[in-house]
């Protein structure tokens, strides 16, 4: 396994470009099982979640070109599938693997795909997907760790999620553009991956209607086409290295960025005392002003501010004057990351969904451990503005997520490494 080292202490410089939105890249690859035609897809970032949804688009009769998606242009083709069966062993690892669902259901008639994994935060199960399913007509059953679901063609329904979800809107809102008549659902997420993959889905010829809003009504038709389409921006890694420069006192400009969707997390750190300026594909950011000052925060489903952006803030305000106080409302264990915070010289006390973030003088580098895809780049933010050396292992969650973090780091001027683990 590898390794990253950071020596701490050195502010960022420059600029640092930012690459595809992993989590709106995922559904859009899904989406090609929709059509027979050739579909292109721009700004692809190359990480583990892309080469494994690549690896079961293949598994599943897609070509995929190049092989593994390793390129920013990868091109999809549908043509006769060789199996509609998703199976464990490329999907034990992604969450995101169940997207193919709706796909297949809705233009294949049937899917056979395992229980989802990805990063141990908590509890995120998909009986939202099945019961929207259900509600459109599709037959489901469980059978030995497998999802199993079968239709001859699904039917518009209306439907209301109980509670918002990201991928269940996604997988719902594939399912229901091929369906007979109109769906609408309501309490959909309002993510901008949702509304970029309705995009994707409107170039292929889908009637999709309410987009950034909480109620999307599609009406089915009969076929789709294909499409050439530049995925959007990453906002968690625009913000990701928007707390990296905040909390070591920098000056850096973040390009090839969309600002506009991350409002609430732009919002914080203007509170916490970071000077932004923001452009139609740029964000400049300014913290040399001083120390950071202390913010309170809640998660939320967008436009809130989102949970995949919490553990990089809550190493921000480490070292802010003042006690800040961060809830968690999406998961209820994504606070892993506490504990290797506490290492390197963090006071945080956590309280069932609740953590009190006591800022502190400095931060001292330590050995510490990785436990999830955001956890690990809030331990990155942290180790940047450490004193001292600090090694993080277990790093190879970075790679579901982060497109050449240690190589952009090190361009705008940080000292930090990756190796192989001794």
């Amino acid at each position: 396994m590898d390794r990253i080292v950071i020596k701490g202490g050195r502010p960022l410089k420059g600029e640092i470009p930012i690459s595809g939105a992993k989590n709106a890249c995922l559904p859009i690859m899904t989406a090609t099982l929709l059509t027979d035609r050739t579909c292109t897809l721009r700004g692809v970032p190359e990480l583990m979640d892309v080469r494994t949804m690549a690896r079961l688009l293949a598994h599943l009769g897609v070509e995929v070109t190049p092989e593994m998606a390793r390129a920013e242009t990868v091109t999809f083709k549908d043509g006769n599938l060789s199996t509609v069966e998703a199976p464990y062993e490329l999907v034990k690892t992604m969450r995101a693997s169940v997207l193919v669902l709706g796909p297949l259901v809705a233009r294949h008639r049937r899917a056979r795909v395992s229980l989802p994994g990805g990063c141990a935060i908590g509890a995120r199960p998909i009986n939202l997907h099945l019961k929207g399913l259900a509600a459109m007509g599709a037959t489901i059953e469980l059978e030995e760790g497998y999802v199993v679901a079968s239709a001859r063609r699904l039917k518009g329904a209306d439907f209301t999620f109980d509670q918002v979800t990201v991928t269940g809107t996604e997988n719902l809102v594939m399912a229901a553009v091929l369906a007979r008549g109109e769906t609408v659902l309501r309490n959909a997420a309002r993510e901008p991956e949702v509304a970029d993959l309705c995009r994707v889905l409107i170039r292929m010829g889908a009637r999709i209607e309410g987009l950034d809003t909480d109620t999307l009504t599609i009406e089915g038709v009969d076929q789709l086409e294909g499409f050439d389409y530049r995925v959007m921006p990453d906002r968690i890694e625009t913000g990701t290295y928007l707390a990296a420069a905040a909390i070591t006192g920098s000056r850096l400009s973040l390009t090839k960025a969309r600002p506009e969707t991350l409002g609430a997390v732009l919002a914080k750190f203007r509170e916490a005392g970071v000077v932004l300026k923001t452009g139609p594909d740029r964000l400049e950011i300014d913290a040399r002003q001083g120390g950071l000052r202390a913010v309170d925060c809640t998660t939320a489903p967008y436009p809130g501010f989102p949970t995949d952006m919490q553990a990089q803030l809550m190493a921000a305000v480490s070292l802010a004057q003042g006690t800040s106080v961060i809830k968690e409302s999406i998961f209820e264990n994504r606070f892993m990351h506490v504990q290797e915070l506490a290492r390197l010289g963090a006071d945080i006390q956590v309280d069932g969904n609740r953590a009190v973030v006591r800022g502190v003088a400095h931060l001292s580098g330590a050995p510490v451990m990785a436990t999830d895809l955001r956890a690990s780049a809030c331990l990155i933010v942290a180790g940047l503005a450490a004193r001292g050396e600090t090694t993080i292992r277990r790093v190879y969650h970075l790679d579901r997520g982060y497109e050449r973090i240690v190589r952009k780091l090190s361009a705008a001027g940080a000292e930090i490494r990756r190796e192989k683990d001794k």
